[in-house]
Formats: structure tokens, C-alpha cells, sequence
């Protein structure tokens, strides 16, 4: 199996600090400050705090095509259980004032070191092309914010119109695969906090409260019908329940419970009768308990479709495939969720985003390979993105993704 040429010692460690010191969606300080001297240290003119935490660097190397490249920068309130020698040992306050650990469990590290690193290819040979290079490097990817926010604080004013907008994401598949979709690519996105007012009480009266344990429970149970029995068995769509919070002594009967529940989708009208669905069955259990307050409903962050240009994925899988890369275009999109997309649609420019392996060829047996390829199954062995195990084979993953970015880019820099 092939290897690529080796990143840097700097941009190696880049990623280990990276990988050391992560911090939640929208507080992306001190990384937000890293990268943004590595862009100053490679001549590029940067600007900082675009949307909160978010860095532009634009490099310019004569006339040609605008290329932006972006890489999220935000960890994920996790606790890093890899071992590594350089594991998280970060905390972090959360929104709701919670000090919880955080881990770069989604690789958004190895994004960000894998974009410095295309960046030192880019200019390595600098000779072969012409152009801008625009570089963004956006918090709050996790949390659906953050592309927005740094539309919204004039991101269009800084990068003009590109020509095309590139972006890209490890997961645990082998490493020397680049896989992607034309069209729909990644599920739109819903987040909703669930608050269920009950009635507090002592637990050895329960008649004298009203349970929204007892209530929480049966929404739990009853929003997963809105998959397995609203939902057409050729639709594709996702519920989740992601967290449940209620009470603090074992005697009592709280007044309030809290779930966040989580929602995929790849189509408008899928979409909107899923969003109806989890109203109205929270609002019914409610009512068959005799609350007399009605639960809130509270969307609290997401991501529209993924949708990738036809033509431009193309052109930019046609490169990497010839650059050595092992590219693929499926026709099923992923149930992950981007908002990457936001850039391209605001900017007036089309956008292709792929994934690319991050785990050592070696670690798959011919048997789990073939799984992979034919029922997308992952082994049980390997863990993926949102794990507190993941962690992507550096030696393997980090040269991948800076040969897959930097091809892509030079592709598209060097057309006239």
C-alpha cells in the first residue's frame, strides 16, 4: 500500500497541539490563534474573528482562479479515552455553565494540520499555478453555527466570489480512499431540547406530583415509531435521542425533564413532517399525563443538505483520482451532517466536499474490507468519529489528507 510524502515535522506537531488542546464550538480561542500565525508565517494576509472565532487567510500568487479551502477547528464535549501520548486532558465550560471534557473526537484537528499542510504543497510550487488561495478555518461546525456566522460577519467581504469551494473530512475508512457523492451528499440536520414541566413531589407520594420522568420516558419511547412506523422503509431519515437529564436526589420526584433529540433527513417535505412528528407526540404524552403546563420545544442548532455540484465534483475526484488517491463517487449520500454547504451557497460558488481514511490499510482483514465496501459496515474494532476511542492513524491519515486537499486545489488553481 501506498504511502504519501511525509508532512513536516511543524505541521506534525501543529496537529498533536491541536489534538492537546481542543476547545468547544464557538470558543475556538486559542486554536483560532494558532492557525492563524501559521497562515502569518506562510505570508498569508490574515484576518481573525470573522463569525466569533473564525480565521481567514488569503494568499495571492498573480491572476487566476479564487480556491477556498476550509477546515473546521471545534472539539466535542467528550473525554478522550485513546491513550495517546498526546490525549486530551481539556475541559470546558459548556453553554449551560458545565465544566465537561473535551476531545477532538471528530478530527477536526487532523483538518485543520491537513489544510497547513496542502498549503505548504501549494507553495512549494508555487511556479505551476496561478491564483488566490483562500483559506477558512470555521468554528462551530458541530453545533450548525458556525458557517453561518461567518457569512453573517461579512466572510463574502474578505474572499470575494470563488471559483470553486473545497472541503474535507477523515473518517475510519482505509486510508488512501476519497469518497464522495454528486448532489446530495450529507443529511439536513435538526436539533431540538425538549423541557417537560412536571410537578415535584416526594418520591413515596408519586400521586401527589406529576412525573416527567415517567413522561420523558414515553416520548423516548414513543418518537422512535416516528422512524419505524411514519417513515417509509425506502425513505431515509434518522431519529435520535441524544440525552436525557432529570432530578438530583433518589428520593424525589423532580419537576422537569430535559431531552435533546436529534434529527436526519434528505428532503424538504421528510423534513418537515419530522419536525411535526416529535411536536406532536411530545405534546400528547403530556396531555395523556395531565400536565397542565405544555413541554417546550426549542430547535437549537442544525445543518441544511449537503448538496455537492455535479460538475465540479467531477473535475475535483478526477484530479485526486490521478494524483493516486483510490477516489470513489457513490450514488448514496452520507446521514452525517455538514454546513459547509452554507459557504458555497452564500458566496455564489460551487462547493465539493469529500471524506477521506484515516485508518492504517492494515487494521482491515480482506473479510472486514470487503464488509466495508459492500454494506458500508465498519468493524467493530476500528471506532469512528464521536467515539471517545477515535483517533485516526497519524502516520497514515495526515499525509492522505494533505495530499487529497492540496491535489484538489492545484487542480483547480492551475486551470485557465
Amino acid at each position: 500500500m501506498k504511502r504519501w510524502s511525509s508532512p513536516s515535522p511543524s505541521v506534525t506537531d501543529l496537529y498533536r497541539d491541536l489534538h492537546r488542546h481542543p476547545e468547544l464550538s464557538g470558543r475556538e480561542a486559542r486554536t483560532a490563534a494558532r492557525l492563524a500565525s501559521e497562515l502569518s508565517r506562510r505570508q498569508f494576509d490574515v484576518t481573525q474573528g470573522v463569525g466569533g472565532t473564525g480565521v481567514v487567510g488569503m494568499l495571492r500568487n498573480g491572476d487566476g482562479p479564487t480556491v477556498l479551502l476550509r477546515a473546521d477547528i471545534d472539539g466535542l464535549p467528550i473525554r478522550e479515552a485513546t491513550g495517546a501520548p498526546y490525549a486530551s486532558a481539556a475541559t470546558g465550560v459548556d453553554r449551560d455553565g458545565t465544566t465537561v471534557p473535551v476531545m477532538h473526537a471528530c478530527g477536526h484537528d487532523l483538518h485543520a494540520a491537513a489544510l497547513i499542510g496542502a498549503i505548504d504543497v501549494l507553495q512549494a510550487c508555487g511556479d505551476q499555478w496561478a491564483g488566490t488561495v483562500a483559506v477558512v478555518f470555521q468554528p462551530a461546525e458541530e453545533t450548525g453555527e458556525g458557517a453561518l456566522a461567518m457569512v453573517a460577519d461579512g466572510l463574502a467581504g474578505i474572499v470575494g466570489t470563488p471559483t470553486v469551494a473545497l472541503g474535507q473530512h477523515v473518517s475510519p475508512v482505509p486510508a488512501g480512499a476519497v469518497v464522495t457523492a454528486e448532489g446530495v451528499y450529507g443529511a439536513a440536520s435538526d436539533n431540538f431540547r425538549i423541557r417537560i414541566h412536571g410537578v415535584g413531589g416526594h418520591a413515596s407520594s408519586p400521586e401527589a406530583a406529576v412525573d416527567p420522568i415517567i413522561v420523558a420516558a414515553a416520548i423516548v419511547m414513543r418518537l422512535q415509531t416516528v422512524i419505524s412506523r411514519e417513515t417509509a422503509a425506502h425513505e431515509p431519515a434518522v431519529l435520535t435521542v441524544s440525552s436525557i437529564h432529570a432530578g438530583h436526589a433518589e428520593n424525589a420526584i423532580p419537576d422537569e425533564a430535559e431531552l435533546t433529540v436529534n434529527l436526519r433527513s434528505f428532503n424538504a417535505s421528510t423534513r418537515h413532517r419530522l419536525i411535526n412528528a416529535v411536536r406532536r407526540v411530545v405534546d400528547a404524552e403530556a396531555a395523556a399525563a395531565g400536565m397542565e403546563q405544555s413541554p417546550s420545544v426549542e430547535r437549537i442548532s442544525g445543518a441544511p443538505l449537503l448538496l455537492n455540484d455535479p460538475h465540479a465534483t467531477h473535475r475535483t475526484f478526477g484530479a485526486i483520482g490521478e494524483s493516486g488517491l483510490d477516489a470513489h463517487i457513490v450514488t448514496q449520500p452520507m446521514t452525517g451532517s455538514e454546513d459547509f454547504g452554507v459557504i458555497g451557497d452564500a458566496l455564489g460558488c460551487p462547493s465539493v466536499f469529500w471524506h477521506w481514511g484515516g485508518t492504517a490499510p492494515d487494521r482491515y482483514s480482506p473479510q472486514e474490507l470487503s464488509s466495508l465496501l459492500t454494506e458500508g459496515r465498519l468493524p467493530a474494532h476500528i471506532p469512528m468519529n464521536h467515539s471517545p476511542e477515535y483517533l485516526p492513524d497519524l502516520d497514515w491519515a495526515l499525509p492522505a489528507g494533505i495530499h487529497a486537499m492540496s491535489a484538489a486545489a492545484l487542480h483547480w488553481l492551475q486551470a485557465s
